[in-house]
This record gives structure tokens, sequence and C-alpha cells, in this order.
């Protein structure tokens, strides 16, 4: 538009404006109808406009949601870990068996704030250190399995050995009473792993949940891990088991850390 019609453009532009404001009030004041439609219009526009900024205002509170929620996972898996040790303790009083089978856990709720997921042998590092009483050997679980192993502490971070790294495998169970052998990452994808040296003559079926078994000295027992898939026979003997996880690697976030209080006891026993 040339310079010498910005100035008649404008002051069309304005007296339309005006016209319509003159139009509406002529309106409100000529019929109760008119008034009605024009304050339901003028609702509907003030409720689109609260939607959006309601909207608005949840995205940037999802943050503080998520801490929230993520002590709340944290607080339930203590309180169950303190329930399932009790019940331990008294299975085995009633055999007369000092001791705790199951060993005993201390939980620490931590963030991840770095991870790799697209190589052979990934890692992530977690906002927690010494000083917060993370140690090595110790394992990172979330609500749906087992992501790590803590290699490396410093005084405020650690570096973890993800799930999803061609050297690390976890002890892994068919169901809660079935048949125990090595998990470990496929490498096809984040959300794939093979469960391996289950005997032949082990009946399973296809959607069966998979959880840890308990034979490890880092991770508690029954924490779920999977569903199992197609299976393999490997050299006549044993199945090879598809896994597929129910933790989303790219998508983790928050996490806790678990330490087995008794891992020095069991370790001593182990190099006698």
């Amino acid at each position: 538009m040339r310079k010498s019609g910005i100035i008649p453009f404008l002051i069309n532009a304005a007296i339309f404006i005006i016209l319509e404001i003159a139009a509406l009030n002529m309106l409100r004041s000529n019929g109760e109808l008119q008034n009605i439609w024009i304050s339901k219009g003028s609702h509907v526009f003030m409720g689109s406009v609260w939607g959006s900024t309601q909207q608005i205002k949840d995205y940037f509170s999802l943050g503080r949601t998520n801490d929230e929620l993520a002590r709340e996972n944290h607080e339930l898996r203590m309180r169950l870990a303190r329930f399932e040790q009790k019940e331990a303790d008294e299975r085995e009083s009633s055999y007369s068996v000092s001791g705790n089978v199951a060993g005993e856990y201390r939980y620490i709720p931590a963030e991840i704030v770095k991870i790799s997921t697209g190589s052979s042998h990934n890692y992530f590092i977690i906002d927690k250190g010494s000083v917060d009483g993370i140690i090595e050997g110790a394992g990172v679980i979330t609500g749906k399995g087992v992501v790590g192993v803590i290699d490396a502490v410093s005084r405020n971070v650690s570096y973890a050995r993800s799930f999803q790294n061609f050297d690390m495998s976890i002890s892994a169970r068919l169901g809660k009473e079935g048949s125990a052998g090595p998990m470990s990452w496929s490498g096809k994808g984040g959300s794939k792993a093979i469960l391996k040296e289950v005997p032949h003559h082990v009946e399973f079926h296809q959607g069966d949940t998979v959880y840890t078994s308990g034979y490890s000295s880092i991770f508690p027992p029954d924490i779920p891990l999977g569903t199992a898939g197609e299976a393999k026979i490997v050299n006549g003997a044993t199945y090879e088991i598809d896994i597929t996880l129910f933790e989303d690697f790219g998508a983790l976030r928050y996490v806790t850390v678990v330490e087995n209080t008794g891992q020095e006891e069991i370790k001593s026993l182990e190099n006698r």
C-alpha cells in the first residue's frame, strides 16, 4: 500500500469499527432477544479466553505435578517395601529361622539429568550423590521395571549403567513362581529384551508377566519388568523368550535408587 493511501485506509477502518460498536449498542437496547444473543456471544468469547489461559497455566504446572507424583510414587514404593519386609519377617519367624532371606532395602528418589539411549552402551546421570547416601553397585528402578546400576558416585551426582547396555544382565522370572534366567537388552529398540536359559519343559504363555527373581543381591524380588512374547529353543535344551519391557526409556526421568543393606554380607559369603 502506498504511503499516500495509509491515512484514508486508517480513517475508513476507524469509522467501520465505530459503526459496528454503535450497531451492537442499538441491537442491545432495541430488544431482549438481541440482548440475550449479544450476552451469550460475549460469554462464549470470555469462556474461550479463560479456557486458553487455563491450559497455559496447566502446561506450566506440569513440572510441579510430576515432582509431586514422583514423591508419591517413592513413598508408596517404600510403604510396599516395608509391608513386604514385615511379611517376610513373619514368615521366617513362623519357621523358627533367624534373619531375612529377602534382605533389607533402602530407597532414594532421584531425577535423571542426562541420558544416553542411542548406543550399545547407554548410561544416565542422576542428581543424587554420596551426600545423599548413593553408593556404587546400587540398583536403579522405577514403578515399571529395572533401569540400571550405579557405576560411579561423586558428591552430588551419580553415573549409572543403563539396562540398555550389552554389558548388563539381570535375573528375571516367568511369573512369580515360574522358572528364572538371565535377561538382557536385545538391542532391537528401547523396549525389547531377551530372557535366556529357561528350561524347554517349562510351560508359559505369551503375555505372561516377567518379574525380578530375587536371586540378585542388587534388586528386590517381584518388580514387574515386561511381558513374554515369542520363544525359540536353543541347542535343543532351553528357551530364549522375547520380552516387551514396561519401561519406556525414551521418556525416563524420575527413578528410585535401591540399596540392599545386606549386600556386603552376601558378598563376603560368596567370596569365601
